[in-house]
């Protein structure tokens, strides 16, 4: 999986930095949100907590989605401005063996 930006605009009013991109995934599934998250956070060399992938849309048979994600200055302002599904959609998977041991 291949992730090019085509778009970078900050939004000083929202206190982020609004980020368009193409994902690359030629003969291989659809990316899962999360991947492509811990790709953009590799790529943007930002913190993992705060940056928020809004959306992947997948181009019908072309191997190549579109997407749209955010990254905030703050974990407040994203958990005051980002919606309660986009955040549940952004968060790692729970392993069994980590909540035991917390």
């Amino acid at each position: 999986m291949d992730i090019e930006i085509k778009e970078k605009t900050e939004n000083p009013l929202l206190n982020r930095t609004e980020i368009h991109f193409d994902c690359i995934y030629q003969g291989e599934s659809t990316p899962k949100v999360i991947d492509v998250k811990n790709k953009l956070v590799a790529l943007l060399d930002a913190d993992k907590n705060l940056l928020v992938v809004d959306k992947v849309l997948p181009k019908f048979g072309e191997g190549k989605a579109e997407g749209y994600a955010k990254v905030y200055d703050s974990e407040e302002n994203l958990k005051e401005i980002e919606a309660k599904h986009v955040l549940a959609k952004n968060q790692e998977p729970q392993k069994d063996e980590e909540s035991e041991e917390e």
